[in-house]
């Protein structure tokens, strides 16, 4: 079936708000960001779709009519749009990313991983309990900033705590560039209360450590059971993994949803103008000391210790900075170190096939 993709291209014209209802590719998020990319010609032979999932044996596509798995090929991420080649699927082309969220892959592997592409808004999600840790908010919002996305803080499980002040007051004093908004994610308030960033067209995600509510807020925004909830355990107030994979959702009006399972290891690394932007008050503080190369420690005239000592910068802050700025360094340096042996091997690989081929052909 032969479709019309002239509608999904750029226009001048009417916009989307008087249409009375929205085109299957509106709903998955299709914008002209990425209609600039490509023309009607490419659209016939290779429509446009959109990876809800991401399994080991491929990627789960949707597009307009298009609902298929395609098998591991394209370097590509949930939320990604593809330019879908029917007869060899696994040639799929990636178009270009909005945003994308990515961290050092877990355990000794010494590569990136990416955790979602295209997302507008990052709701990072914790809880008033035993589970808010600002460390751990630093390094999602440092993500967040990298990535170009619109980072807000969910303070969740508010009816379950007597006094909820001390947890705004420390999500707020984090940065003064996100939002932190308090709510119970069983009640009616997520709707309400996350409604300015909730809008058709638009990309959502819930990052967050397991057991803070990340599925029940998606379930809220839907107002159904759409994705498995689970109970914290008391003693730790901590919870079981409900989710299990990066899964995209979307509502009729055509808001994403991108669940994800609780992150227990988050390496930062190609991370550092996203730990400036987090971190703006210090690196500004970094600018006004006496020597460029000021450790902070001891040197005359640094401005940072000046800071601390004076009370306009806390020394935690400081020193979770210093943490994170040598985690980036490292990571990075060893990403780097990792792609130049690869580089460097693959040459070696083509330098001793060619001897190789060259010794046959004298025979």
């Amino acid at each position: 079936m032969t479709r019309d993709y002239s509608q999904f291209l750029p226009t001048s014209g009417t916009s989307e708000a008087k249409t009375p209802k929205r085109a299957p590719l509106d709903i998955l998020g299709w914008q002209s960001f990425f209609a600039q990319q490509t023309d009607l010609d490419i659209l016939d032979a290779t429509p446009p779709v959109r990876v809800v999932e991401v399994h080991r044996n491929g990627l789960r596509v949707r597009g307009d009519g298009i609902d298929a798995l395609v098998p591991p090929g394209p370097d590509a991420t949930v939320g990604d749009w593809l330019l879908y080649d029917a007869e060899l699927p696994m040639r799929s082309a990636v178009l270009e990313r909005k945003s994308l969220f990515k961290r050092r892959a877990a355990g000794h592997d010494r590569s990136l991983q990416m955790i979602a592409a295209n997302v507008d808004t990052a709701f990072v999600v914790t809880s008033c309990n035993d589970d808010f840790n600002v460390a751990r908010l630093e390094r999602y919002l440092a993500l967040a900033f990298e990535a170009e996305v619109t980072p807000v803080i969910l303070l969740t499980k508010a009816d379950l705590c007597e006094d909820t002040a001390a947890y705004v007051t420390d999500a707020q004093s984090i940065s003064d560039r996100v939002p932190v908004v308090l709510l119970n994610a069983k009640s009616e308030e997520p709707a309400a209360k996350l409604a300015v960033w909730c809008t058709p067209g638009q990309t959502i995600a819930f990052l967050g450590t397991s057991g803070v509510g990340k599925s029940t807020l998606v379930n809220a925004l839907f107002g159904t059971e759409q994705a498995e909830t689970g109970a914290i355990r008391e003693d730790d107030s901590r919870g079981r993994h409900t989710t299990t994979s990066r899964q995209l959702h979307f509502t009729e009006n055509g808001l994403g949803i991108l669940d994800t399972p609780g992150m227990r290891e988050l390496q930062l690394a190609e991370a550092g103008s996203g730990l400036a932007d987090l971190f703006a008050d210090v690196v500004e503080l970094e600018t006004q000391c006496k020597f460029r190369d000021c450790a902070h420690e001891s040197e005359p005239g640094c401005a940072v210790r000046a800071a601390i000592e004076a009370g306009t910068l806390g020394a935690d802050r400081f020193e979770r900075w210093r943490k994170l700025e040598a985690e980036e360094r490292h990571n990075t340096a060893s990403l780097a170190e990792k792609r130049a042996y690869d580089k460097n091997f693959g040459k070696m690989i083509k330098t001793v096939t060619k001897a190789h081929k060259g010794r046959k052909g004298r025979r």
